[in-house]
């Protein structure tokens, strides 16, 4: 039970932190290039677990680990975050969230493909129906003045979200979990800001109270803490489960966009919502048969 307790507090907490990242980016955006503040928040947060982890540095093993670190870093930071910034130019923060959380469906299938996890129908059921609420929150706002550029890199941000999450999944056991998620965050954060320095004028940041505090808040919490627990999360259990709770990330963040950026609720989004309710539950609960339930 202490166990269980521990595994909801740290999905609530991650539910909460990523949802409120989106509105917090889309907000950023106003002051600062997309790629150099992928970049800025990914190398502050990955020099603080820097920090956190050198007490055990010997597991570091960075000769024999490189390989690991880089592709994980590209996979799971330069691309998740360079595309997802970029994409939050061109699409309601709300609306794009919603789109990149198509990630828990792809994460199943690739979970059963590559990791051979189990794939019942029930829980074949339940990510079709986070599929379908994930598309009906995101048809709502296709009507407005939204770029396709924004629906496109929304999606290629989910596909390698949940590319970074399996393969971090499959080797997890090979290297230690704590500076795996630092030198990720820390190699990919470098390459952003490199590529960023090349694309990007760095006089063009408006280092102001709101853009700093937004961007620590961002690196602390988000990038540092957030992705912490989310391999924790992933390395201790099943990925396509732990998957479907983050179909909750989005209603946080479209809340959070509505509440602070005035983004507009609609009908499609409390479908999309029920939906996505129904999808977690047939992920992760095993319903008994009807004989067994009458035989007890």
């Amino acid at each position: 039970m202490r166990q269980q307790n521990k595994t909801i507090f740290l999905l609530v907490f991650l539910i909460l932190v990523w949802g409120i990242n989106w509105p917090l980016s889309k907000f950023a955006l106003q002051y600062t290039p997309p790629v150099l503040f992928a970049g800025l928040r990914a190398l502050i947060g990955g020099l603080l677990l820097v920090i956190v982890a050198l007490p055990r540095y010997k597991k570091l093993q960075f000769r024999r680990n490189w390989p690991v670190y880089v592709l994980s870093a590209l996979l799971s930071i330069v691309l998740y975050y360079g595309v997802q910034t970029i994409g939050l130019q061109y699409t309601p923060a709300g609306l794009f969230s919603a789109i990149v959380f198509l990630q828990p469906v792809l994460l199943g299938l690739f979970s059963w493909l590559w990791l051979g996890e189990s794939m019942t129908r029930q829980k074949m059921l339940g990510l079709m129906i986070g599929f379908v609420g994930v598309a009906t929150m995101s048809a709502g706002g296709l009507t407005g003045k939204i770029s396709p550029v924004g629906i496109v890199l929304a999606i290629i941000t989910a596909v390698t979200w949940a590319l970074g999450t399996v393969y971090v999944k499959k080797i997890g056991h090979k290297v230690d979990s704590l500076w795996l998620t630092a030198m990720q965050i820390t190699i990919g954060g470098i390459i952003l800001l490199v590529a960023g320095s090349g694309m990007e004028d760095w006089s063009a940041i408006v280092w102001n109270s709101s853009f700093i505090a937004d961007t620590v808040f961002i690196a602390i919490f988000v990038i540092a803490l957030g992705w912490f627990v989310y391999f924790k999360l992933i390395h201790e259990g099943e990925a396509s489960k732990v998957g479907s709770y983050t179909f909750l990330i989005p209603l946080v963040s479209i809340f959070t966009s509505v509440l602070f950026l005035n983004e507009h609720v609609s009908l499609n989004l409390l479908i999309g919502l029920t939906l996505i309710l129904a999808s977690i539950l047939l992920v992760n609960v095993r319903f008994r048969r009807l004989k067994d339930t009458e035989a007890v």
